[in-house]
């Protein structure tokens, strides 16, 4: 029984608990650092870590009608593709130390755009309202399948954006939406789209699933503790720690 990675699920997972972010995020840095994995294994691994503890969210969701399916089905229209492309390119192309940069670059670029939009959470709303008399409905759709392709390669070659910054841009896009079905059409959406890329990195080879058995016991318990605290613990505070671990993780990855 591998501990570490049971209290590495755990404490991963009472942090998404909390915050509703930082899954992905705060796991691949963990899997690079602590379990000292390679990158392109940290990503697939990950993956696979957000598709099935976001499932049961996803489902809990829909159940409660916080889903809005259309847009749903906009950015998956974007990312799917976008996810498979990116597989397809990187099947082709091999795993060369090229790709291995590219994979870490990108990392600590979204490790950083995540703390931006953690920081700043409360105004993207805002500046969703001011461009609003900008993006007429018409162009509101084909705006969402395009952050949706951006969302599709940024997971696939990083496994984060699906979370904070998948939900920031639907704020921008729709910021009449209610954030709690900004929140459930996020996760409907991230789903399906970590498992395509979860299953194109594991045809690389990219899967440690023994470690992913292990991270999802301590998940479990972690995020139903997480959700508990979350009521006693200042949103500022744990915004500023999350913010703090995600720029100094993304500093470390991009050095």
């Amino acid at each position: 029984m591998d501990w570490i990675a049971i209290l590495s699920g755990f404490g991963v997972g009472a942090i998404v608990g909390m915050t509703g972010v930082g899954g992905g995020s705060l796991m691949t840095p963990l899997l690079l650092s602590v379990f000292k994995l390679n990158p392109a294994v940290a990503i697939g691994t990950d993956l696979w870590f957000a598709a099935i503890t976001k499932s049961a969210g996803s489902a809990s969701h829909h159940l409660a009608g916080h889903v809005n399916w259309r847009i749903t089905a906009l950015l998956l229209a974007g990312s799917i593709p976008a996810s498979a492309a990116t597989i397809a390119l990187m099947h082709t192309t091999g795993l060369t130390k090229g790709w291995a940069s590219t994979l870490t670059f990108s990392l600590g670029i979204a490790l950083l755009l995540t703390a931006v939009v953690v920081a700043y959470k409360q105004a993207w709303h805002a500046v969703g309202l001011r461009l609003e008399r900008w993006i007429p409905d018409t162009r509101k759709t084909w705006l969402t399948v395009l952050c949706g392709l951006i969302l599709g390669v940024l997971v696939s070659l990083s496994s984060i954006g699906a979370g904070a910054i998948g939900a920031t841009l639907i704020m921008l896009i729709y910021p009449r939406l209610e954030s709690h079905r900004v929140v459930g059409t996020d996760i409907a959406h991230a789903v399906p789209l970590t498992l395509v890329a979860g299953i194109g990195h594991a045809t690389l080879g990219h899967v440690d699933w023994a470690l992913l058995l292990w991270l999802l016991i301590g998940s479990v318990p972690g995020i139903w503790l997480g959700a508990q605290l979350t009521r006693k613990m200042p949103e500022k505070l744990v915004r500023a720690l999350l913010c703090t671990a995600l720029v100094t993780a993304g500093l470390k990855v991009i050095h």
